[in-house]
């Protein structure tokens, strides 16, 4: 009986195991979904893109290039150049998230949304076509604490150049009783968290 549940958990574990060895081989490519952590500051931790170009974007450093790179080489990378903004090395963990999916011919491998005002991280932000406005918040390193996240705006604009504002809560979104965290974000959207006045 202990032979055999022995059997049954090497059984188990053996695609898993399969899979860590090729995650460590693998050569990343333009569209390989990227999971950024880093321990001593969870404010840069995101997931990222990999981008047409071959490059990745992630706060204090710019751009590196992830394509044609273990995961290794660029959590190195990243540790690296992340060093110059700590006392001591940070640690750092870079895993795959996702590979590169096939895009329909004529559609963008990215959109480009910006989250301006009381974000983590505010900015330009490089995101998969259907992305969301929730996966846009967190990928902003989140609201801060100045945040008035009842009024938090989406702002659209049309081809016709006519702009849409959307009011938010945040607040109820997040709570699980608000609508709006799923909408699906196009190229050119604009999130904008105001700052709380001072008794709201």
């Amino acid at each position: 009986m202990q032979f055999l549940r022995g059997l049954f958990a090497v059984l188990f574990l053996l695609p898993f195991l399969a899979v860590q060895g090729l995650a460590q081989d693998y050569r990343l490519k333009s569209g390989d979904v990227l999971q950024i952590e880093v321990l001593e500051d969870n404010t840069l931790n995101r997931t990222t893109l990999v981008l047409p170009d071959g490059q990745i974007s992630l706060p204090l450093i710019g751009s590196i290039r992830a394509a044609g790179r273990t995961l290794a080489q660029v959590e190195q990378d990243v540790a690296a150049q992340l060093s110059q903004s700590f006392a001591t090395p940070p640690t750092v963990y870079v895993t795959l998230n996702a590979l590169a999916e096939r895009l329909p011919p004529g559609e963008p491998a990215t959109i480009d949304v910006f989250v301006v005002g009381a974000a983590n991280a505010p900015g330009r932000i490089e995101m998969s076509p259907g992305s969301t406005l929730l996966q846009a918040v967190a990928q902003a390193g989140g609201l801060s604490p100045f945040a008035a996240k009842k009024r938090v705006q989406l702002r659209r604009t049309d081809k016709n150049g006519n702009e849409k504002s959307y009011l938010l809560n945040f607040e109820a979104i997040e709570m699980g009783t608000g609508a709006g965290g799923s909408t699906r974000l196009v190229d050119g959207d604009v999130i904008i968290v105001p700052q709380r006045k001072l008794f709201e």
